[in-house]
């Protein structure tokens, strides 16, 4: 089984989670900037479809089987916004600190289960440009938007993503308050991680 990835992403949050789930499995995973790859246009309405189109560009570019994956937020009371759009929802060029600015606001007056959400991640893997037959993992992460932000780890929305239950007392912890190696164990991206890995170790036994 071929151990040697491009990785399509430029998020260092992304990258950072990646490889460190990877790296102890004897997976050598490379970013796209290794080879400056450019960004690819996410220009689908589904997360399956844009983690594809990087997937193949990187791999397009490299002639290396590429790791891609599209995630985002999900906020059912938004009609489902930010979704496709987290990384860009206050703009094509806003930060975590802006986007995070917009969703309190768009949430502002909302309580308790209409602040529901969850993070959804498409996770493929593709062994050429034409591959027929591409790998994919999904995985959801369910939690509730806080009224403020909570903690310094993490990337994205994590300090507004707050975990039922989590502290000893009940209270809502955010994902910026865990551990990377708590995170992954319940993250999207740690569930679709392990959901790929898996398959490829199926693959190579075959």
């Amino acid at each position: 089984m071929n151990r040697e990835y491009v990785l399509a992403s430029g998020n260092k949050g992304k990258l950072r989670e990646i490889m460190a789930m990877l790296d102890p499995l004897g997976f050598v995973v490379r970013p796209q900037s290794d080879w400056q790859v450019p960004e690819a246009a996410e220009t689908a309405s589904t997360f399956i479809e844009n983690s594809l189109i990087k997937a193949r560009q990187a791999t397009g570019h490299t002639g290396l089987p590429c790791i891609a994956d599209d995630s985002g937020l999900v906020v059912p009371a938004l009609n489902g916004e930010p979704g496709i759009y987290s990384a860009r929802y206050a703009g094509s060029d806003a930060n975590d600190e802006a986007n995070n600015r917009k969703l309190l606001s768009e949430l502002s007056g909302k309580q308790g289960a209409a602040r529901d959400a969850y993070f959804f991640c498409a996770m493929v893997l593709v062994q050429s440009v034409d591959d027929p037959a591409p790998l994919l993992a999904t995985g959801q992460w369910h939690g509730r938007i806080l009224l403020t932000a909570q903690g310094d780890g993490g990337f994205g929305y994590d300090p507004l993503f707050g975990i039922s239950g989590s502290m000893d007392d009940g209270s809502w912890q955010s994902a910026a308050e865990l551990l990377p190696e708590e995170k992954s164990q319940v993250s999207h991206r740690g569930q679709a991680l392990r959901e790929l890995v898996r398959q490829l170790s199926v693959l190579s036994t075959l």
